[in-house]
């Protein structure tokens, strides 16, 4: 009992070839021996059966297995039109995988998008002003199943797909869908967690596939590996409501400024690591307690963004919403942020818009094109003695 599903379709998919996915798999209205009916598909490579779960007090539908590879469908009559124009997203997988765990979730390519019409209106118009909100990597919970919502902009690509521990790197099992117009991937995959890491992998126009870490990813592994890493902001309990305040009331302009310089990794060491490194924690208190002593009102950090060649000094970045794992988590560098604020002490971050590294998980040629950095290599290229920073005051925001 199934329809007729493009088999070209079908092929790309098991290939991972398929541009969009959700063209296939998910919900679909059909025509079934002349009558309406929902289709729904999935592709779950690895598993012995897969049933449709639609109705709790019902016995779970079972799939038929269409391709080998792990394309199933079932066939669910209608009673109505309501019900035909309606697509169903509230279902269930029960998933028999061949290691003999049985899990029942949410389907991806069912699950309503965090990219919300008014966020892809703000994107196609390039006033998203709280972009890391919506792209990278987010923990969501549908129907009671926590995962990861993963979204990442490469409008060049022919296919993007998410690889991480939790798929055995192989990106067949989770091909992103893509917002239309945008240039915009996006996928939920349930139980995905937080410490997870992962790549976005994409097959570029000229037809090379390239692994990349999540340009608004929150954190990375500890260079030189290079994998971003699942995380949630929400963990650090703010103290620094009294710093805020007054920095919202107070003439900085009008206001004495004296300013030190650091670079973390190298101003002190004693760190119980290999190099000698001091976690954001530590340096928190070390470089307060200097501050203080030395009049200074403000320190300025040499760039703290991920970055993959230590000696650079933080000066060619791969994520800019990323704080190094060098020092810490990013609860940690919340942490040091919140207690210079608590003793006074502003915080200034340099950011580094002119040097891309040529690392292949960077921001260079992120889609197989010019994405991030200028297209004339001679104008993309800045050397490092010729160093373009600015300096922002860190908050909230800036730390997430």
């Amino acid at each position: 009992m199934h329809t007729q599903v493009p088999l070209d379709g079908i092929g790309r998919l098991v290939a991972g070839h398929h541009g969009n996915p959700a063209e296939l798999l998910g919900p679909h209205r059909v025509e079934y021996q002349g009558r309406k009916a929902i289709a729904v598909r999935a592709f779950m490579p690895g598993t012995d059966q897969v049933w449709l779960v639609d109705n709790p007090d019902a016995a779970p539908r079972p799939m038929r297995r269409l391709h080998p590879a792990g394309f199933y469908e079932v066939i669910c009559p209608v009673e109505n039109d309501a019900d035909f124009h309606n697509l169903p997203t509230n279902y269930r997988l029960k998933v028999a995988r061949k290691s003999g765990e049985i899990t029942t979730m949410p389907d991806p390519y069912a699950v309503e998008p965090m990219l919300q019409e008014l966020d892809r209106y703000l994107l196609g118009e390039g006033r998203h002003y709280e972009l890391y909100k919506r792209l990278g990597a987010h923990v969501r919970i549908i129907d009671g199943v926590s995962g990861v919502n993963f979204a990442v902009w490469a409008p060049n690509a022919k296919v993007v797909q998410v690889v991480g521990d939790f798929n055995q790197w192989d990106g067949g099992h989770h091909v992103m869908k893509v917002h239309p117009n945008l240039g915009i991937w996006e996928l939920f995959i349930p139980d995905v967690k937080v410490g997870d890491i992962y790549k976005f992998r994409i097959l570029q126009q000229n037809g090379n596939w390239n692994d990349k870490s999540d340009p608004l990813g929150f954190a990375a592994e500890l260079p030189p590996r290079t994998a971003s890493v699942v995380t949630q902001l929400e963990l650090h309990q703010w103290q620094d409501d009294a710093w805020m305040g007054q920095r919202r009331e107070t003439n900085q302009l009008e206001q004495p400024f004296n300013i030190y310089e650091v670079h973390l990794g190298s101003w002190q060491q004693g760190g119980d690591n290999p190099h000698g490194w001091l976690n954001y924690r530590d340096l928190a208190h070390r470089l307060v307690a200097y501050c203080k002593q030395m009049n200074f009102t403000h320190v300025e950090l040499m760039p703290v963004s991920e970055h993959p060649y230590t000696g650079s000094w933080g000066y060619q970045t791969v994520g800019y919403f990323a704080a190094t794992s060098r020092y810490g988590t990013p609860e940690d560098f919340m942490y040091f942020v919140d207690h210079c604020h608590q003793n006074g002490i502003g915080v200034i971050l340099d950011w580094v818009p002119a040097h891309y590294p040529k690392d292949g998980h960077g921001l260079a040629y992120f889609d197989g094109s010019a994405l991030y950095e200028h297209a004339d290599p001679d104008k993309a290229n800045i050397p490092i003695g010729e160093r373009t920073s600015s300096t922002t005051d860190a908050t909230k925001s800036a730390t997430s």
